[in-house]
């Protein structure tokens, strides 16, 4: 296997990772089903944009050290293709890890909202669109772990 070869096939996978987790209002992971959620009703404060982190697994540092450590064994000669195998699959390693973060990091938003009994909240999701503007009524959807802002489903709702 040519070595351009072997870098999309540890790549692919890594950028498609990315696309797995939604973390906005209307997202919903398996865990959540059949579960009671709390409704509370808020007023929009402010919204801000924010990075979320991406994902920090062993899968960019492992294809990272394959894939450093092939180009490093093929720049070698002799004796000198195992130190350039380990050399090549440490950088790689320590690159790959980073490549996972940075493809895997997303849009987010900061919503503060203030509560029907005037206590104020700061819920962070994944940006996926919703757009909520100052003063618009919201519905938070909650558990004692997690909380999102989604939009009323009814006018005064």
């Amino acid at each position: 296997m040519k070595v351009p070869s072997m870098i999309l096939l540890v790549a692919v996978p890594l950028l498609f990772g990315g696309c797995a987790a939604n973390l906005g209002g209307d997202d919903y992971s398996r865990g959540e089903t059949r579960q009671t959620m709390r409704i509370r009703f808020a007023v929009v404060e402010s919204v801000r944009p924010v990075k979320l982190e991406g994902t920090k697994t062993s899968i960019g540092a492992t294809a990272g050290a394959v894939t450093g450590g092939i180009i490093g064994h093929s720049l070698g000669r002799g004796r000198g293709a195992g130190i350039g195998a380990v050399i090549g699959a440490v950088a790689g390693g320590v690159g790959g890890a980073a490549v996972e973060e940075a493809v895997t990091r997303r849009d987010g938003v900061e919503i503060t909202v203030r509560l029907e009994n005037g206590e104020y909240l700061a819920i962070v999701q994944a940006d996926e669109g919703e757009n909520f503007r100052p003063g618009e009524r919201v519905r938070l959807i909650g558990s004692d772990r997690a909380t999102r802002v989604a939009r009323n489903p009814a006018p005064g709702g």
